[in-house]
């Protein structure tokens, strides 16, 4: 039988103890567990961020992974700790949103308060509950205990407004979700929009009023330096500078608006 696999994703960088800890605490109750991080570099406090990362990620992890998700600006208040099965796979966070874009491309088929206090630690920290709440909880899942026994059945949570790009016929508008480590700016647009302008003619980009080249395959078909568009690995659309970071200079950071739309050069049939 295979090892159980927790995916952790944080907002508490490497630098302190936080994700050890966390770590240990799954380890003691669950020594088999297969411990992978999916990063702890979520900027403090950013809950569209943490949403978008682990939406990007989670399908790619083997069936029966648990995934806990901790970025938690309302830690020891009175938000409620949660725990779900999305088809193969389980989720714990906390229930401010983290999970926001995971449920809109999977809803969950149960849903639970994380209330029983047998799986959580004997005492519980009021700011450090991903310790003695979440992990536990984690562990427990990932030992056999079905996500029914954590609690409390819900049946809602709380979402975040995530922008959604609108098509409004020649055009596309959009906005930066976020901003890579390598400054390539991802925007929410994705390829089935763009692809459908295209096939009735050139297009153009726009990212706060910068106009955008080329869209290209990769960062390498413009020439170093040189600023284009691309298809990212979640297949939508990125703004890029190969071998430079296009958020730094073009002054763009989360939120900017992108459009994309025909050519006004376009000869209209």
């Amino acid at each position: 039988m295979p090892r159980p696999t927790i995916a952790l994703l944080t907002d508490f960088g490497q630098r302190d103890h936080y994700a050890g800890a966390m770590k240990g605490v799954i380890l003691t109750i669950c020594p088999d567990a297969v411990l992978v991080d999916i990063t702890h570099e979520i900027p403090a406090h950013d809950i569209l961020t943490g949403a978008l990362e682990l939406a990007a990620c989670y399908r790619y992890f083997p069936a029966g992974t648990v995934f806990l998700a901790v970025v938690d600006p309302g830690v020891g208040s009175a938000r409620r700790a949660i725990a779900a099965q999305c088809g193969d796979y389980r989720f714990v966070a906390p229930d401010n949103g983290v999970l926001t874009a995971v449920f809109a491309d999977r809803q969950p088929g149960r849903l639970v308060s994380i209330t029983e206090r047998r799986y959580a630690r004997p005492t519980v920290s009021r700011t450090f509950e991903g310790r003695d709440r979440f992990a536990p909880a984690a562990a427990w899942l990932a030992k056999g205990v079905e996500v029914a026994a954590l609690g409390a059945p819900l049946r809602e949570c709380v979402r975040i407004d995530i922008p959604v790009p609108g098509l409004d016929g020649d055009r596309v508008t959009g906005r930066v979700l976020r901003v890579d480590r390598f400054g390539n700016l991802v925007t929410n647009i994705p390829r089935a929009m763009v692809e459908r302008l295209l096939a009735a003619g050139p297009i153009e980009i726009d990212v706060h009023g910068h106009r955008v080249p080329s869209l290209v395959e990769t960062y390498a078909a413009v020439p170093g330096g040189a600023l284009c568009a691309v298809f990212g690995s979640t297949d939508t659309l990125e703004i890029a500078i190969n071998g430079g970071h296009a958020a730094e200079r073009l002054g763009v950071g989360r939120g900017a608006g992108v459009e994309v739309a025909r050519s006004a050069t376009a000869v209209v049939p």
